[in-house]
């Protein structure tokens, strides 16, 4: 065992120039191709600026949070995958002449393409009426701005119950009764 004053054992290098590690190679045509290109020729000064990326504004992200959550509740990707109709037809009984149908009844699993979109407005309008709601609460405003955000808060919340019960209904004939 060697003694804390005594330096190291280096290990022996292969050349004398300090192995690998200074970068050296042996190869002349490697030293040529990268040493005598830059002897006549000069890198240019670049002076880029990096792109300044300012935050979107508050409404822009929400615009876009809700056209997002209305493209997921409507069943976007449902449509997307499977290619649906974009409404069905149902030849009546009676007159034997054939009308448009707007929910696929009976089917749980399945919809059409102006079912998905009408049942997700529906409830887009529901949390748009929600947060009616919550601006109407705001102690700032004045109490007719109040008024108003909270009545057309409580319709829009209303209307999507009722027409999305209605839509439910259409879509399972016995459901609930």
């Amino acid at each position: 065992m060697r003694a804390k004053s005594e330096p190291a054992a280096q290990p022996p290098s292969s050349s004398a120039s300090g192995g690998a590690s200074s970068g050296a190679s042996l190869d002349p045509i490697f030293h040529l191709l990268r040493v005598l290109p830059f002897s006549f020729l000069r890198p240019p000064r670049l002076r880029l600026k990096l792109p300044s990326l300012t935050l979107p504004s508050p409404n822009a992200v929400f615009a876009l949070l809700l056209l997002t959550y209305f493209m997921v509740v409507s069943g976007i990707v449902y449509d997307i995958i499977v290619e649906p109709p974009g409404i069905g037809s149902m030849q009546d009984p009676y007159t034997g002449s054939v009308r448009p149908v707007v929910f696929m009844s009976g089917r749980v699993n399945g919809q059409y393409i102006i079912e998905g979109l009408s049942s997700g407005f529906m409830f887009v309008l529901g949390g748009i009426g929600i947060i009616l709601l919550d601006l109407a609460l705001d102690r700032n405003r004045p109490k007719s701005v109040k008024v108003s955000y909270a009545s057309a808060g409580v319709s829009s919340v209303v209307l999507a119950y009722v027409m999305s019960m209605l839509f439910i209904r259409i879509k399972i004939p016995a459901y609930l009764r």
